[in-house]
């Protein structure tokens, strides 16, 4: 990969954050070593690795790699047969107990977690327990050594206990007792491991023993009295034996360490690894970053992409699209306005995603492998070399149009800008349309407008626009891939306080040709933002019409159900009659041969037939439903649209909506089921009416519009599957609604569940002032998953 490219596109700072997510002095290296792959199948690799650390760290936090530190030199010295000291031996146990946690951590908690890519590195690890709970049991730190190491250590340390104490009670005699007055102090010290008393140089011959040292005057000596100097003489050989059998015990752990050399090499190599794809995966959640998608076609569109290095919470994602319909996009717009940015974002998820870094940017965000990328962005302007900023760009290009190909990406930051604008607008479309020919993926950020003329003018050349707002004088940073951008140059100098008689005179140097143009853009933008608003209304309402046909469909699925469960059980109803009717049958005729053969009686005949007869009348008069008469007998006249009705066959109230025909039948809307109903069957309930066909031919245009919400308005409203919250949102809109169209009385559908939905709606009903009263809906009507509120 091209290096001044890594450098331009500030890939080195995404390396710093990613060496900061890293625990290990060894994973912080291989953060370093990071590099863009141009291997789908190596790209692919690093991403699962990315996003299996992600789902983990997600699962069970992060795991730390801190005490993995390099034993490298201490295990070659183990391989050419040395001893280990005790600092080197407790890294190599902090080393060990680290795998072992991150052992640990690796295991899966329950059958149901999935396997990832990730289990083949934790099953390379072996804690090697027993190695590292020795060394810790041996030595407690780098300074020193348990007296459990070794028996005989602690027989050693023992000996020079007891000595010590011998040493301590002597002097201290001799300090408190008969020296005293010889002493220029009465303390013990030490001097070069002996024990020694401080002497006034005068008393010299007072006190025998050996002198060790004096005092910088001179004045003091001292000395080590003849009575200790054994008792430090066997101290001093103790202090020798310890230190043997410290290098014995070192020597025996070295001996064990050494056996499993390759094991804690392996360690060492896999946790290194793991900190570094753990740090992947802790900086894709830090940036709220997805896997990208990759493709070898050149394809690039990236979703919401937000360049990493801005703060997270003020950076405006972008959607970019390259390579599909269109190899060469140019960027045009004012300064500011976020082209660059733009630019970078591209490269930049480019050299990520290729490193096995996820992007911050939505899921399904397509990026395309390239072999290099090149970018010419910047002033590399030079004074010791003599480049000016257009040479300088130009000695850029020319040194990567020689290698560039149709694996390459290549990106511009204003084109050829430093140089006379005709001269340099001629040969930017000059360069672009090599690279367009060649079929080359290039971006491009510019502001002559002959480019935007020839990305409007070419096939599979493309124009976008960083957008900006002129009336607050500030850019959105929103890519909009279609449309070239203006410059806004007058309204820019014009907020900026420029007098209008200046850019009124600027104005006139401008051509036609160049004003009709300007205006043009204007146009595009304007168009752009009305058709994007009007996409995102239709949307709105696709997901509207989505939701209310999943109702609908509900609702015709449930009346389904309940139709077949009725047909069954008339079925049913009717095969027991039909069975009993049968058996009756049989019965009779069974009765009419044996009255033929035998001498019975007429009476008897009689009764016989009599009993028959009051059977088959219960049999008729159990198929007879229980139907209530109207307590009058109405007219076809007496029922108008909109008259409060109720149905007793089936104990439901409704309205009617069509006149009655010549048989006397009127169409009946009860909630969502319509029935065609005999008047015959109907009572007129004393309410108002919901509409009237009087009031709806003679209503003012006011009284239309009410007229027309009774008509819209359902008298049910269905809040089953609901929370009590959204419930009552959306019956206060329905009650108001009902209020305005008139409707004496509502049903509400919160069905019986747990009975805290029927709860929050009867709360909210007792506080509203235009319900009358309201109560629980009778058998036929619903029971208790029903309410019916009367409106005033």
């Amino acid at each position: 990969m091209n290096k001044k490219t890594l450098t331009k596109l500030e890939y080195h700072k995404i390396i710093d954050i990613l060496i900061e997510q890293a625990t290990s002095f060894g994973g912080k290296e291989r953060c370093k070593r990071l590099k863009p792959m141009t291997s789908i199948t190596d790209i692919e690799a690093a991403q699962e690795q990315t996003a299996a650390a992600f789902t983990r760290i997600i699962k069970k936090g992060r795991p730390s790699f801190g005490s993995c530190n390099p034993v490298g030199e201490s295990l070659k010295r183990l391989e050419v047969g040395a001893a280990l000291g005790s600092g080197e031996l407790l890294r190599i146990c902090k080393l060990l107990e680290n795998a072992g946690q991150i052992k640990a951590y690796g295991r899966h908690e329950t059958v149901d977690d999935a396997e990832d890519c990730l289990d083949a590195f934790f099953q390379q690890i072996e804690p090697l327990t027993l190695v590292s709970t020795e060394i810790r049991r041996c030595i407690i730190d780098e300074d020193e050594i348990s007296d459990d190491a070794s028996s005989t250590l602690k027989q050693i340390r023992r000996s020079m206990n007891q000595i010590n104490d011998k040493v301590h009670s002597t002097l201290s005699s001799l300090v408190n007792g008969s020296l005293r007055t010889y002493l220029q102090d009465a303390i013990i010290t030490m001097r070069g491991d002996r024990y020694c008393i401080p002497v006034k140089a005068e008393y010299r011959s007072q006190v025998s023993g050996l002198i060790h040292d004096q005092s910088a005057t001179g004045s003091t000596l001292f000395i080590e009295p003849m009575s200790v100097v054994k008792l430090n003489n066997d101290l001093k050989e103790l202090y020798g034996k310890e230190q043997e059998e410290i290098q014995v015990i070192l020597a025996r752990l070295s001996a064990d360490v050494a056996e499993y050399i390759d094991s804690i090499r392996t360690d060492y190599k896999v946790m290194t690894e793991l900190d570094f794809i753990f740090a992947r995966g802790n900086l894709a959640i830090n940036m709220n970053a997805s896997k990208p998608i990759f493709n070898t076609e050149g394809r690039i569109h990236i979703r919401e992409g937000r360049h990493p290095l801005l703060d997270k919470k003020k950076v405006v994602p972008i959607t970019v699209t390259l390579g599909d319909t269109f190899d060469l996009l140019i960027v045009t717009g004012p300064n500011t306005g976020g082209k660059t940015v733009s630019l970078k974002t591209v490269g930049l998820f480019t050299l990520m995603g290729q490193a096995g870094l996820h992007i911050p940017a939505l899921d399904r965000s397509e990026l395309a492998i390239f072999e290099n990328v090149y970018a010419d962005i910047g002033d590399e302007q030079s004074i010791e070399q003599s480049l000016s900023t257009f040479s300088s760009h130009m000695t850029n290009i020319v040194s990567f149009l020689k290698h560039v190909d149709e694996h390459s990406l290549v990106l511009f930051d204003e084109l050829n800008a430093g140089t006379d604008p005709t001269e340099g607008a001629a040969l930017a479309t000059a360069i672009l349309s090599y690279l367009h020919q060649r079929g080359i993926r290039t971006m491009a950020t510019t502001h002559y407008s002959e480019l935007k003329v020839f990305a409007l003018s070419t096939p599979g050349v493309e124009n976008a626009c960083c957008e900006f707002d002129v009336e607050t004088l500030s850019p959105t940073y929103r890519l909009l891939i279609g449309i070239p951008g203006k410059s806004n140059a007058f309204a820019i100098a014009g907020k900026l306080g420029l007098p209008d008689y200046i850019i009124e005179d600027a104005k006139t140097h401008l051509t036609e040709q160049d004003e009709s143009f300007e205006d043009l853009l204007t146009d595009l933008e304007t168009s752009k933002r009305t058709i994007r608003k009007e996409q995102e209304e239709i949307e709105h309402y696709k997901r509207e019409l989505a939701r209310l046909e999943e109702e609908t469909r509900q609702k015709r699925d449930k009346l389904e159900e309940q139709r077949d469960r009725i047909i069954r059980e008339a079925n049913e109803k009717a095969h027991e009659i039909l069975a009993d009717a049968k058996e009756t049958a049989d019965e009779t005729m069974r009765n009419f041969h044996k009255f033929g053969k035998a001498n019975i009686s007429v009476a008897e005949m009689e009764k016989e037939r009599e009993r028959l007869r009051k059977k088959m009348n219960a049999t008729q008069n159990s198929m007879k439903t229980d139907t209530k008469k109207p307590k009058k007998a109405y007219k076809p006249s007496d029922f108008k649209l909109g008259e409060s009705v109720k149905v007793l066959s089936m104990n439901l109230t409704g309205s009617v909506t069509s006149l009655p025909d010549s048989k006397g039948n009127v169409t009946v809307q009860m909630g969502i089921l319509r029935s065609t109903v005999n008047i015959s069957d109907l009572e007129i309930i004393d309410e108002a009416p919901a509409y009237s066909f009087a009031k709806r031919t003679r209503q003012t245009g006011k009284g239309k519009v009410k007229m027309g919400k009774s008509l819209a308005i359902s008298p049910e409203i269905n809040l089953l599957g609901k929370t009590v919250d959204e419930a009552i949102a959306e019956l206060d809109k329905y009650l108001d609604d009902a209020s305005l169209a008139h409707l004496s009385s509502v049903r509400i559908v919160h069905g019986k569940g747990t009975g805290a939905l029927r709860a929050g709606i009867h709360k909210y009903l007792k506080r509203q002032k235009h319900v009358k009263s309201f109560r629980l809906g009778a058998f036929g009507e619903g029971d208790a998953g029903v309410t019916i509120a009367e409106l005033k």
